[in-house]
């Protein structure tokens, strides 16, 4: 098959799948784990996802916005989902020769996420493709690897395992030369202009508790860092394969920004996943449609 009728293929396939609609054929189940401490979760080699079905969900290009991105690097993520009563957890695995968590210019890092409708309705699902207005918004957990790394090098600094761990900027761009910053000699809001993202208050350039970003959007161009964050996340690379655990509340004081769902209940779900390691970032992602996901009692 040449390049073109590949091209055709993808786009096909995109438009056969961005209307509103459900992989019926694959069903997620949650299977519900007596695990107390929501921490325990988080744990990807935990023996209590042996009790969960794996689910393996297709990957497609994305083609509907710019940049678009015909042939994806992962064609394929399986899936575990467990809940607790109060916690939903989601174990992704997928294939990954590279370990890409650092990130700077022209540098990408792995990243994988999680979509569910805020409000949950079989007669008016949300386009899978970040949801839609009037009605359509979408809750968004999106784990980042270079996340990931800061976070693990802390707890080992903190540990004394490798103190020069942290991700600083002479590591990333060891060639960079800098005279002074500018909140050495200006006042701290006189210096806010100088400071990228951290002076515009840019929630993603804030020190992490966390991984997982948690977000909503109704459609292209409208993604939104939730202003409580309720996400959760761990991720571990190992023998070329990536095993990412993502956690959220299972309910929330915010009902218009955030799911409910309960034990016995049902809901869909959706994912992508970006591989650092062949230039994907932003719209550049492979996405899946919408799986019915079912939570036991």
């Amino acid at each position: 098959m040449n390049a073109a009728k590949k091209l055709l293929l993808a786009v096909l396939m995109t438009l056969a799948t961005t209307t509103p609609s459900l992989a019926a054929e694959t069903v997620l189940r949650a299977a519900r784990v007596e695990v107390h401490d929501p921490t325990q979760l988080l744990a990807p080699d935990a023996k209590f996802w042996k009790s969960a079905r794996l689910v393996e969900v297709a990957m497609l290009p994305q083609m509907v916005a710019k940049p678009s991105n015909p042939n994806p690097a992962i064609k394929s993520l399986k899936v575990r989902a467990v809940h607790n009563g109060h916690w939903l957890a989601f174990l992704l695995e997928w294939d990954d020769p590279t370990q890409n968590d650092r990130v700077g210019i022209d540098r990408f890092g792995d990243q994988v996420a999680v979509q569910m409708p805020v409000k949950y309705d079989r007669k008016a699902i949300p386009n899978p493709m970040m949801g839609n207005p009037g009605g359509g918004r979408v809750d968004i957990w999106q784990w980042r690897a270079a996340f990931q790394r800061d976070l693990d090098a802390g707890e080992h600094h903190a540990l004394g395992i490798y103190p020069h761990a942290m991700q600083q900027l002479r590591e990333l761009y060891p060639n960079a030369v800098v005279d002074l910053y500018p909140d050495e000699v200006l006042r701290a809001t006189d210096a806010r202009p100088y400071m990228g993202a951290l002076g515009v208050d840019n929630p993603i350039s804030h020190p992490k508790r966390t991984p997982v970003l948690d977000q909503m959007a109704e459609g292209f161009g409208t993604l939104t860092a939730e202003p409580e964050q309720d996400a959760d996340g761990k991720g571990v690379w190992k023998d070329g394969k990536w095993r990412v655990v993502i956690t959220h509340t299972m309910s929330s004081a915010e009902p218009e920004a955030d799911i409910t769902v309960h034990p016995g209940g049902e809901s869909i779900v959706a994912f992508a996943v970006w591989d650092g390691g062949s230039r994907e970032v932003g719209a550049r992602k492979a996405w899946s449609a919408w799986v019915p996901l079912k939570l036991a009692k």
